[in-house]
């Protein structure tokens, strides 16, 4: 009976989930180097080839794709096995930008659950600036959002693209100023948006501003106005339309993790947290 190191299963649940040996030597706090050896013992132990490597990418063999499961339960059974004379909950506190919080938000929350079960986690959602406030008042223990122009602090996990989205069929008549739709003021996305149309002498006009970035979506799917938005946070059925209507380029912006913890479970669940954002990226 073969005896599997539960480190190097741990290593490999890591790098399918996140796609990635960086990224899970991230989370791991250990380096690409130690997470690949790793998986390369388990995988010769094991007799199986579980992950095919590219350059640029890592992905799941087929026996790697029936291992997963069984590996995803024995990494929980050590951990809660770990954790069986645990006396008390830690709580973890983290602000996210709602610029940057799309679809993956549910495997971000499952990652972190799997990383520490016993981990209770308070997460708000609000705009980078209020984020940021909440975090320098010490409300926080972490905040994940744009970086600000004022600031240099933080961990980059990402760059984060933005397009000019709306619904496929949106269309802007000749000489009619661009219908958007914003946040309300201050707002940096929307400053940037703005900037970027008069740099080009692009005529535009606000008929939409939203409480938030769903409110603003609802009103790009209801074919009202075109935003500037974050593609992972738009709407699945809006596409980027800025090279159609002849809009300019927009920036990426740098999504950058704040984090003050002090003890070493907080801080290895944020290592968690930020290598799976960016593997979402």
């Amino acid at each position: 009976m073969k005896t599997l190191d539960v480190e190097a299963v741990q290593a490999f649940v890591l790098a399918a989930d996140l796609n990635s040996f960086t990224r899970a030597a991230e989370a791991l706090d250990t380096t690409q180097s130690a997470v690949s050896l790793k998986i390369k013992r388990l995988e010769d132990g094991l007799g199986r080839r579980l992950l095919e490597r590219t350059p640029r990418l890592v992905r799941l063999s087929a026996e790697g794709s029936a291992f997963l499961p069984a590996a995803r339960q024995l990494v929980a059974a050590h951990q809660s096995a770990v954790g069986a004379f645990a006396v008390e909950h830690r709580r973890l506190t983290v602000g996210i930008s709602q610029h940057i919080v799309g679809a993956g938000l549910p495997a971000l929350l499952k990652r972190m659950n799997a990383s520490d079960p016993g981990l209770v986690i308070g997460l708000h959602i609000d705009a980078s600036r209020s984020v940021l406030e909440a975090f320098d008042a010490g409300e926080l223990d972490a905040a994940i959002a744009l970086r600000e122009p004022r600031r240099r602090d933080g961990e980059v996990l990402c760059e984060e693209p933005f397009g000019w989205m709306a619904a496929p069929d949106f269309n802007r008549s000749r000489g009619e100023p661009l219908r958007l739709a914003t946040q309300a003021e201050p707002c940096s996305v929307r400053a940037m948006a703005i900037d970027a149309l008069d740099r080009a002498g692009i005529p535009w006009t606000e008929v939409f501003v939203g409480g938030g970035v769903v409110t603003i979506g609802a009103a790009l799917s209801a074919g009202l106005a075109v935003a500037a938005l974050a593609r992972r946070v738009a709407p699945p059925d809006t596409i980027d339309l800025g090279s159609r209507l002849g809009l300019p380029a927009l920036p990426s912006r740098e999504v950058v993790l704040y984090a003050k913890p002090s003890d070493a479970r907080a801080r290895r669940a944020l290592r968690t947290l930020g290598a799976a954002f960016a593997a979402n990226a």
